[in-house]
């Protein structure tokens, strides 16, 4: 069901601005802070009024008005409508942008949207033939509320195992959006039931069903985790950093912090082929110039067959070894 908007004092977005303020700006991933401007500005400035905006089977089947798809999630009644909805991506948001990255975060949030409109949709003309009430394909939603119980079920599959209270009532995070799905239509029964439930349910294509496939599928260049151009490396330990094209104790391989966990310190693996184009300025090892054009010499010759003495140094130098590649690397060129 969907009422006219009401206008009033705003304290909605009163509440929302001290949370926003509260948590921080550079506290909250840059996907989620755009999709809550997003809301807000289309809260305050309306691409359509509300009527020609919200999402029912007659407006967007029968009339053929599929741009409420787009519109529907990011339109809301009142000022505490959109509050609650915000608060909730704030929570989720944080948690999820930083688990699976922003780029793959912002794929999510936009293929849920959508799909979560077209489930709405297919529920409300299921319901139509099995009960012979045509009031179901007239029901008209507006609300980011159904992406949000998407994103819950998301964000439990994600941090299995732990316990969400409701009401004071502790509730195992694998249930909890049942549980709240059916609290917040008793409690406030004018909430679309079937726009929530549609939410659940691509959560859970997602999470247990072929969903995640296909979008990995269609985006080609994502990669398992969601992250885009790098490839994490996984170990007994989880995912532990990024691979690269750039060898162990290289110029590039620099211990970092992960702004993603809490700044907590990482340190990145990499893989083990050399850069095709290394940096011009190089460690030398305490090598001379003489000495160092000798190590590319001799290790030019030993490429091409041919020998040289050598000096015998009673050890191997690593960093000596990684400097006479560099060099040989530079004399061929």
């Amino acid at each position: 069901m969907m009422r006219s908007r009401q206008r009033g004092s705003n304290l909605g977005l009163l509440l929302l601005a001290a949370q926003v303020f509260q948590l921080g700006l550079d506290n909250i991933p840059p996907v989620t802070l755009a999709t809550l401007g997003l809301n807000v500005y289309l809260f305050l400035f309306p691409f359509k009024p509300l009527l020609r905006t919200c999402l029912s089977v007659r407006e967007a089947y029968w009339y053929g008005d599929w741009y409420r798809l787009l519109l529907s999630p990011f339109h809301h009644v009142d000022d505490m409508h959109l509050y609650f909805n915000m608060a909730s991506l704030l929570w989720k948001g944080i948690k999820l942008e930083r688990k699976l990255g922003g780029p793959w975060f912002a794929y999510l949030l936009s293929v849920f949207s959508v799909l979560t409109g077209l489930v709405y949709l297919l529920l409300e003309v299921g319901l139509t033939h099995v009960t012979e009430d045509s009031s179901y394909s007239l029901q008209c939603a507006v609300g980011f509320s159904g992406v949000l119980f998407g994103l819950k079920v998301v964000n439990n599959h994600y941090h299995p195992g732990s316990t969400t209270y409701i009401m004071g009532v502790p509730v195992s995070s694998h249930y909890a959006c049942w549980v709240e799905l059916i609290l917040i239509h008793i409690m406030n029964p004018g909430t679309s039931f079937v726009g929530h439930l549609a939410g659940i349910l691509v959560g859970l294509l997602y999470a247990k069903g072929p969903l995640r496939s296909l979008m990995k599928t269609c985006a080609g260049f994502v990669t398992v985790n969601g992250n885009f151009g790098r490839q994490r490396i996984y170990n007994s330990s989880g995912y532990s950093g990024y691979g690269t094209q750039y060898p162990p104790n290289s110029y590039y391989g620099q211990q970092s912090f992960n702004p993603r966990h809490n700044n907590a310190p990482y340190r990145d693996t990499y893989n083990t082929h050399m850069p095709s184009a290394p940096p011009q300025h190089t460690y030398t090892a305490g090598l001379s110039d003489e000495e160092q054009y000798e190590a590319a010499v001799r290790a030019s010759l030993n490429d091409r067959g041919g020998s040289m003495p050598t000096r015998s140094h009673g050890h191997s130098d690593p960093i000596a070894e990684e400097v006479r590649w560099r060099r040989l690397q530079r004399f061929n060129r």
